[in-house]
């Protein structure tokens, strides 16, 4: 009868888990918005990859894990000059301060990418892969509008060996369900110019229920849609720092609004420093170098504020950045935020 209550409580849980935050939260979220908003497929000339890898709560056991790639481009041969995609044709700093008085929006285009996210906590796993596809429109000389989709599957896993009990399976995990595949759906739209950007999008647009065992009294799981709204500002302090402010809302039912407070100073296009604050949550340290015309490393280390601060030392993240087919040697993308 213990081992019935366990597993009752382990499944609980779960149904708790599939009714709440459902995808992985990012720190650095902020500099590959691609993760939440298909609308930014191929707003840069060049293929923008990224890999990164995020463990969250360290210290505490079976704790969530992300791992995630994403990689998005243009599509067609042409090159556009001297706008959002490009270097000016006096190659400069995409950052500059002369750049961004004489911005012009890139013409209409057509943006493409994939996506693929793999996050474990415990004996449940979850591996979300979509294509994504955007429009981006010209609606004046310096001000863009992009429409996206992001369509995939999504595969949530129990894996039932990470179970331990005293006295072997339980009945109801005998009967239980290893893996499930559900079709995914994204939308976003993106708005932006030299100096800003605004953005909304929603995630898990199709409902799906989800279950782990064939007893009716646990199949209450669900997906549920996430939506974000963020909105970002780029800021002279001189001719070699710049700061850009952010801030980003999300929501997702039953849970309460989240926001997060971000804020970036970068020197010369080659380093950054930067803070986030999430509320009633944690606040961060982020740091990024931008290596060579090809790649960009950035770092991010969460400092719990919760309750959670007791048990666990903080959360890690790592993104490696990688930029392909870069022909006007952009030290770092126009907008990367």
């Amino acid at each position: 009868m213990r081992y019935s209550i366990y597993v009752f409580w382990l499944l609980m849980l779960s149904v708790v888990a599939l009714h709440a935050q459902q995808r992985p939260q990012y720190t650095q979220y902020i500099f590959n918005n691609y993760l939440v908003n298909p609308a930014i497929s191929g707003i840069e000339n060049y293929t923008d990859i990224k890999v990164g890898y995020r463990q969250q709560w360290t210290g505490i056991k079976d704790a969530p894990k992300t791992s995630f790639v994403s990689a998005h481009w243009k599509l067609g041969d042409e090159y556009l000059w001297k706008n959002a995609l490009s270097l000016p044709e006096n190659t400069d700093d995409p950052m500059s301060r002369n750049y961004m008085q004489n911005y012009t929006a890139s013409p209409a285009h057509h943006g493409m990418g994939v996506i693929a996210v793999l996050d474990e906590a415990g004996p449940i796993s979850r591996l979300d892969a979509s294509l994504t596809y955007a429009y981006h429109l010209q609606m004046t000389d310096q001000l863009n509008f992009s429409v996206g989709v992001a369509a995939g599957i999504s595969r949530i896993g129990l894996d039932v060996n990470a179970l331990e009990f005293q006295t072997g399976p339980d009945q109801v995990i005998q009967n239980a369900y290893l893996s499930q595949i559900k079709p995914d759906l994204g939308l976003g739209v993106w708005l932006y110019g030299a100096s800003f950007f605004a953005g909304a999008s929603v995630q898990q647009v199709l409902p799906q229920k989800l279950k782990f065992t064939s007893e009716p009294i646990y199949n209450t799981g669900k997906d549920v849609p996430h939506y974000f709204f963020t909105l970002g500002y780029r800021l002279f302090l001189d001719e070699e720092i710049t700061a850009l402010p952010s801030v980003m809302v999300r929501k997702v039912s039953p849970t309460p609004l989240s926001i997060d407070a971000n804020l970036k100073i970068a020197f010369k296009d080659r380093v950054w420093v930067g803070g986030s604050y999430r509320r009633n949550d944690s606040f961060s340290a982020l740091a990024g170098i931008n290596v060579s015309k090809l790649l960009n490393l950035t770092y991010s280390y969460d400092f719990i504020t919760s309750d959670l601060s007791r048990v666990s030392n903080g959360t890690h993240e790592i993104v490696l950045g990688i930029q392909l087919n870069n022909v006007y040697e952009v030290m770092s993308k126009a907008k990367m935020w």
